[in-house]
């Protein structure tokens, strides 16, 4: 059974940085991708940055490139999502998920997803 836990986030003032964790089991990071959505109150889930570690693939949506960093431990089977100079806007719930195969940030693309962890950006 294919698991998937985040945790890391947070309060965090305006140009602050958090680390979300994504604890895999259940799945190898050979065979699937890991990829970061988030959704924010009243709004649809939006794919934030996904990560194939087999292909060194990373892909990030264009409100966060240069501000996030996805990145994987294949020993502790983790994926992590290193957010910079953060801003209100970046709140939300932050969900990780999984698909076999290609690295997506289209949410009906994924077949399992974690229960996500709340990240709160103050003015």
């Amino acid at each position: 059974e294919v698991q998937l836990v985040e945790s890391g986030g947070g309060l965090v003032q305006a140009g602050g940085s958090l680390r979300l964790s994504c604890a895999a089991s259940g799945l190898s990071f050979d065979d699937y991708s890991i990829a970061w959505f988030r959704q924010a109150p009243g709004k649809e889930r939006e794919g934030v940055s996904c990560i194939r570690k087999s292909v060194s693939g990373t892909y990030y949506a264009d409100s966060v490139k240069g501000r996030f960093t996805i990145s994987s431990d294949n020993a502790k089977n983790t994926v992590y999502l290193e957010m910079n100079s953060l801003k209100p806007e970046d709140t939300a719930v932050y969900y990780c998920a999984a698909r076999w195969g290609i690295a997506s940030l289209v949410p009906y693309t994924m077949e399992h997803w974690g229960k996500g962890t709340l990240v709160t950006v103050s003015s």
